[in-house]
This record gives C-alpha cells, sequence and structure tokens, in this order.
C-alpha cells in the first residue's frame, strides 16, 4: 500500500492560505469608511428630525399664544429666566399687564398649557433648549394688557422688535439699512418666538447668534451657516406673530371693533 503524503501548512498553494495582513487592513479599513458613512448619514438624519420637530414646536407655540389671546384679550408675558433653578413656567406677572422680562424671556408653558417642557416648567424645543419668546411693549403695555389692548384698538402699533438678515452694523435699536430688515417694517411685529439651536445659548459664538442674546429688541434671523462663515455659526430658529395676524384673530373674535 502506498503511503498518503502527508501535507503541512508551509506546503500549502499562497492562494489556500488565509488573509495576509495587508488584506485585513484594506478590509478593516473599508469597514471603517462604511461604519462611518452610516454615522454621518444617520446623524444628518437625526439632526434633520429635531430641526422639523423644532419648527413645528415653534408654529404650534404662535397658535397656541394666539388662541390665549382670543380667550384673553391680550398676549401673555414671557416667563422670567428662573431664579436659583426654580420657575412654574408661568408668565411674569401672571395675569399680564407691564411684564417683568420683554425681551429676555421664556415661552410660559404652564400658562398656555402646552407641552413638552422641562422640570421648571419652560417650554422646550428638539434638544431639549428653552424656547425663548419676546413681546413689543411699545410705548406702553397694550399687547400684554387687556384693557389697554382694548381701549387703544389697532390704533397703537408697536415700536420696538426688529429683525435683521445680519448682525453686522446693527445697534440696540435698528439694523444697519432697511436692506437688511427680514421684516421690513419695525412696526410690524407683536411678538417672536424662537430656539437657540443645536449649538445652544451656552455654546453660542458667532455675531449673529450672540446678536440674540444681549437682551435688546433687535434680532438676528437667516438660513442656517457654518462656523466658517463671516458671522460665524447660525442655527437659530424664529417664527412671529405680526401684528396684522394678533388683530385679525381679535377682531375675528368680536374682541375688537
Amino acid at each position: 500500500m502506498t503511503a498518503r503524503p502527508i501535507y503541512t501548512k508551509s506546503d500549502a498553494h499562497p492562494s489556500q492560505m488565509g488573509f495576509s495582513l495587508v488584506e485585513m487592513a484594506i478590509v478593516l479599513a473599508i469597514v471603517g469608511v462604511l461604519v462611518g458613512t452610516m454615522m454621518m448619514t444617520l446623524s444628518a438624519q437625526v439632526d434633520q428630525r429635531n430641526f422639523n420637530e423644532t419648527q413645528r414646536r415653534l408654529e404650534s407655540a404662535r397658535e397656541a399664544l394666539l388662541a390665549f389671546a382670543i380667550l384673553n384679550g391680550r398676549l401673555p408675558c414671557p416667563a422670567a429666566p428662573a431664579t436659583g433653578g426654580a420657575s412654574d413656567g408661568q408668565e411674569s406677572p401672571t395675569g399680564g399687564g407691564s411684564c417683568t422680562n420683554y425681551l429676555n424671556g421664556y415661552l410660559p408653558a404652564r400658562t398656555l398649557a402646552i407641552q413638552p417642557s422641562d422640570s421648571s416648567g419652560y417650554a422646550v424645543d428638539a434638544w431639549g433648549n428653552r424656547i425663548r419668546y419676546v413681546v413689543s411693549n411699545g410705548s406702553s403695555p397694550h399687547f400684554t394688557d387687556s384693557t389697554t389692548l382694548r381701549t387703544n384698538g389697532i390704533t397703537t402699533q408697536p415700536t420696538t422688535l426688529k429683525i435683521c438678515t445680519t448682525s453686522t452694523g446693527i445697534s440696540s435699536s435698528t439694523c444697519a439699512s432697511t436692506a437688511t430688515y427680514e421684516v421690513d417694517s419695525s412696526t410690524s411685529i407683536a411678538a417672536i418666538i424662537y430656539s437657540v439651536g443645536k449649538n445652544g445659548a451656552l455654546t453660542a459664538t458667532g455675531a449673529d447668534e450672540l446678536a440674540n442674546l444681549n437682551n435688546d429688541a433687535v434680532f438676528v434671523d437667516h438660513t442656517p451657516t457654518p462656523s466658517t462663515a463671516t458671522n460665524g455659526e447660525f442655527d437659530d430658529m424664529f417664527v412671529w406673530i405680526t401684528t396684522g395676524a394678533l388683530y385679525g384673530r381679535l377682531i375675528a373674535a368680536g374682541l375688537l371693533p
């Protein structure tokens, strides 16, 4: 009987051996690229979903504010910033009138009976940041005082809130020029509701975003920009209530002649 030859690993043809280190490295590199691409795509999808959800919450807040105006004959005051972490998410002061914070307050979720809100009662965007809400005070608190609003009717217009397309050249009371107004008439805006976006107020460094956090009546709104843009990163999101929309709802409800 002829003995069967015995093969060792060293006798095997190279094509019959396992992956070489170079081949393994190539495979791992390809897998890494695929995983990275999938993670980037997933992150972009999450960001878009949060953007859309925040936009929905802002628009819902605008409708809630207009509904409040119909029921109460006025807009609510903003909720004051929390002191020592304590707040109940109510307008400040309760009952309206002269507001505690016209220009640096928050959306009062409990006053409006809306959700979602954080543990302190402030309405929040999809990133968990508190939604901001400002009201024009003008020469009198007529937007947040039902008696004053009913007395003045549509004859008194707001004069304070302005929305610019850039922070370049703006002051605490005006945009650089009429060409930089997003809302062309400075007497058109009764209230503004906005989100500070994904990066949040604590990490805002761009000039346009910082202009929305300096507690004056002039705001900046435009399409999102990266950190390499002239005025830095911008991802704030805005909606507003025009004077016409507010008065239109109140007239339709029979609250104004």
